[in-house]
């Protein structure tokens, strides 16, 4: 380790940020980079425990330790190719991951756990701005061809691992970019478009192909695929958004939060807003602005708060956001003990930007004025009881219905499962009860010979590092598929390494 006394001499620290006044006026990255002293004592804070729980707690199986004490030792090359060895986008996670690993941080016991995810970005930065990040390429190609549907945060990955492993891999993008919801759902405040451009275009050099606009089941004729290709990788996303079907929920003035922030996020690439795939379920021909309305987001997650965000930015009247749930503890309980991941109140950047958030409450009707137009939100409080001695249920607060001024509702309650028409309903594939792609938890297969599945479309709703873990799992059983072994490291290999 780097320092033995560092976690005793420092405590947590993260870097600055804008103010919140400032950072509302643009859609540019707020927060910035740490000084070098200050990095080095964050990484000193690293004890190099003699069981790594930070392993574990990222799905990625990173590790952790030794990269902190290269960064301490001011080692980029050495701390890269750690990080690298598991990990193929830490500048993703970096910016947009919720760090389980921290929450495993053995340090957290009884101190702040260290700051994993921000030493993550600042070595792949460190790296870029240094030259380290070169193509990787395949000593020898083996021939066999792979088409990877998607280019999410799975599909990327799995197309790296395979054409490392040197295949030839094709990646179909149905919209006009790559990155999937990292482009056009996560707002550039969080993550810059350039962070995707920048990664793509090593890949490119790496020898991966890329076809955009290429939505296969309609424009792409699957068959094609299936006849071109020795394997198939199904890595689209989960982009069904879950509904609420209450009385109103028709009213202009209603929509998705996807429908939201990725025409936003459109407008920020300067491209037209309303160009969006043609088989997506959710296209809207009219323009959805915050700008002087009173903007309710209905749902409390990652999502409801990109809405926030976005809103202010747009200059809303007044943002609330409500979640169905009561209010989480601020702390641990006894019911969320170390190493798991705490179920805690989250108080995000957005939040900070301005919000009122409410807990306990539901929707009820979406109201209108004479028009037709979305003018208020009738909602009523909830409470968690035991009622008659069923089990415990919510049940609402007799005498709190009210109505709540609203000319723009956001629903931001995540998504129920990838889009069936077009390519999933065509290709016949099995799905879950869940409504997912069903693909075997071994060998990531589906019932269709030589198709696979990975990523939100295959586990469901998830987090960016799930995703990334996925792609290069599934990219390690396709290359056995292909080739009856593999060389690709798969994570419980990087696990038992880490862990001595």
């Amino acid at each position: 380790m780097g320092k033995i006394t560092g976690f005793l001499e420092h405590t947590r620290e993260l870097p600055e940020k804008k103010s919140a006044e400032e950072r509302v006026k643009d859609y540019k990255e707020f927060e910035l980079l740490y000084e070098p002293e200050k990095l080095n004592e964050q990484a000193a804070r690293c004890m190099n425990c003699g069981v790594p729980f930070c392993h574990n707690g990222c799905p990625l199986g990173n590790v952790i330790p030794e990269f902190n004490d290269a960064v301490y030792r001011k080692e980029w090359k050495e701390a890269y190719e750690i990080l690298s060895s598991t990990n193929n986008f830490p500048e993703f996670t970096g910016r947009i991951c919720p760090a389980p690993c921290e929450s495993a941080c053995v340090l957290g016991i009884n101190q702040p756990p260290i700051v994993i995810e921000e030493i993550e970005k600042h070595i792949i930065e460190k790296a870029f701005e240094l030259g380290l990040v070169k193509p990787r390429t395949a000593i020898v190609r083996t021939g066999k061809k792979v088409a990877v549907i998607g280019s999410g945060p799975a599909g990327l990955a799995a197309a790296t691992q395979l054409n490392l492993a040197g295949h030839l891999v094709t990646v179909f993008e149905r919209d006009d970019a790559p990155g999937g919801l990292v482009r056009y759902g996560i707002p550039d405040f969080k993550l810059e478009k350039y962070v995707i451009d920048r990664r793509v275009d090593v890949m490119k050099e790496e020898g991966v192909i890329f076809k955009f606009n290429a939505n296969v089941g309609v424009n792409v004729k699957l068959n094609d695929i299936l006849r071109e290709y020795n394997a198939v990788v199904l890595a689209g996303g989960s982009t069904e958004p879950r509904d609420l079907p209450v009385r109103g929920r028709e009213l202009k003035g209603t929509y998705f939060a996807m429908q939201f922030l990725k025409q936003q996020n459109k407008r920020n690439a300067g491209k037209d807003p309303h160009a969006l795939p043609e088989i997506e379920s959710n296209i809207l021909a009219e323009e959805i602005l915050a700008t002087g309305k009173n903007v309710i987001v209905i749902g409390g997650g990652d999502t409801g708060s990109d809405c926030v965000g976005t809103s202010n930015r747009q200059k809303a009247k007044s943002v609330t956001q409500f979640e169905l749930m009561p209010v989480p503890p601020k702390d641990r309980t006894e019911f969320m003990p170390w190493p798991t991941y705490p179920m805690i109140l989250k108080t995000t950047s957005s939040h900070e930007e301005g919000a009122n958030r409410h807990w306990a409450i539901a929707t009820k009707e979406f109201v209108a004025d004479k028009n037709g137009n979305l003018k208020a939100l009738k909602v009523v409080d909830l409470e968690w009881k035991v009622k008659d001695g069923r089990p415990a249920q919510f049940l609402e607060v007799e005498g709190s219905e009210r109505e709540m001024p609203c000319e723009l509702a956001l629903l931001a309650m995540g998504f129920v499962h990838p889009q069936h028409h077009g390519l999933i309903d065509e290709l016949g594939v099995e799905l879950d009860e869940r409504g997912n792609v069903k693909a075997t938890e071994k060998d990531f297969d589906t019932n269709i010979a030589k198709v696979f599945a990975c990523g939100d479309m295959r586990r469901g709703q998830s987090l960016v590092v799930w995703a990334i873990s996925e792609g290069r799992e599934c990219a390690r059983k396709v290359d056995e598929f292909l080739m009856g072994f593999s060389l690709l490291e798969s994570k419980d290999q990087n696990l038992i390494i880490s862990n001595g």
